[in-house]
């Protein structure tokens, strides 16, 4: 099973430039705007991937009673997947449903 370490910070998403909140709910791990996550952990927020390339957002996937967010590195081309957040925008999951 993979170890979560709790990291919810405040940071600038670095594909859209917008400012983003910590959650304050969860471990805040891709930005609410464009979706972008950036390739940083090897286990839930552990800091520990050298890569550091940008996730793109490909594709969503149900999962219990919400969505995952299904992301392609743009760098290493690993695949990832992220539970969306509450604030997400909409209109940018209903985009990215439309590729899968």
């Amino acid at each position: 099973m993979k170890q979560f370490n709790m990291i919810d910070e405040n940071f600038i998403c670095e594909n859209c430039g917008k400012e983003v909140k910590k959650a304050g709910y969860t471990a805040r791990d891709h930005c609410p705007y464009c979706l972008y996550s950036k390739h940083v952990d090897i286990n839930p927020g552990d800091r520990q991937n050298t890569c550091k390339g940008l996730l793109k957002p490909i594709g969503i996937e149900k999962f219990k009673d919400t969505y995952k967010i299904l992301y392609k590195c743009t760098k290493c081309n690993q695949e990832h997947k992220n539970i969306m957040a509450i604030d997400d925008d909409m209109n940018e999951i209903i985009n990215i449903s439309k590729v899968n």
